[in-house]
């Protein structure tokens, strides 16, 4: 039944997410950068509430209660590092597989999306317009990286379920259900990056729709890996969350964050990144 649980609330996080930001890609309009930048402020600020609060905390209870050993600390800290790593590399290859292509990236531009139109890629399709070839490419590109990037953000719901001894009963509470929430929120504007330039390489609207919340499948593997994980013992289950942390400490600060600032330049975004971590706080806590 806890499988189950899992695997259900993946798909909608990963798969419905994705699925969604591919919609928002087909009929969006260039216009919106505001609203994205606050909307990744704000899921940054729950995810960051929620690593501090509950997932890197729960290591520390399980020692004090004598269950872990006391450089259990020690532990968390690699677990960590090992999961900022692995998404920073995962980031790195998507970088490199899309922005290339991009002429105006150079030294003197931003390393991370100042614009709604960079974040969701529709640059490609100036750069390319007159290539549909190419578009196309860049889609099928950002597809499969976003699929790729999508498996340690699914450890991160499956590791957090494994807090808990029974996921069924916490479907709608918890870090999992928290966690698989803002993925989902994190997911719209990577569904946007594949399906905006399918749609611009010419592929039609509901078959690019349809591939792009495929790419969001491999967030239910990764769930059900970090919650098998974390259920064979109590190390498991600390390397989980560790790894689960820096996973999602990466997609706070080597993203969400710097993308929100840079696409609205006013301290509004931080404000709002400060109720995210209130918001996360409430939750993790009732």
């Amino acid at each position: 039944m806890d499988y189950l649980v899992i695997i259900v609330i993946t798909l909608i996080s990963g798969v419905v997410g994705t699925g969604l930001g591919g919609v928002i890609g087909a009929v969006l309009k260039r216009d919106s950068n505001k609203i994205v930048s606050l909307l990744l402020s704000f899921a940054a600020g729950i995810m960051l509430a929620v690593v501090c609060f509950d997932l890197m905390n729960e290591p520390i209870e399980m020692m004090k209660t004598g269950t872990m050993p006391e450089f259990t600390p020690v532990i968390v800290v690699v677990a960590v590092i090992a999961g900022y790593g692995v998404v920073y590399l995962l980031n790195l290859l998507i970088d490199k597989k899309t922005n290339r292509e991009v002429k105006h990236i150079d030294e003197n531009h931003p390393a991370t999306a100042d614009d709604l139109d960079e974040l969701i890629h529709s640059n490609h399709y100036e750069t390319h317009k007159n290539s549909k070839t190419n578009l196309f490419v860049a889609g099928l590109v950002m597809m499969f990286a976003i699929a790729l990037h999508n498996l340690p953000e699914g450890m991160v719901i499956g590791a957090s379920y494994a807090i808990s001894t029974d996921a069924a009963a916490s479907l709608f509470t918890g870090s999992g259900f928290i966690m698989a929430v803002v993925i989902g929120l994190h997911n719209l504007p990577e569904g946007m990056a594949v399906s905006v330039p399918l749609i611009s390489g010419g592929m039609g609207k509901p078959k690019a729709v349809l591939l792009t919340a495929l790419s969001g499948l491999p967030t239910v593997l990764g769930a059900l890996l970090g919650y098998a994980l974390g259920g064979i013992n109590d190390i498991m289950l600390v390397l989980s969350l560790g790894f689960a942390s820096g996973a999602m400490l990466y997609v706070v600060f080597g993203e969400l964050l710097p993308e929100s600032i840079l696409m609205w330049r006013s301290k509004l975004p931080a404000f709002v990144l400060f109720i995210g971590v209130i918001v996360g706080f409430l939750l993790v806590m009732f």
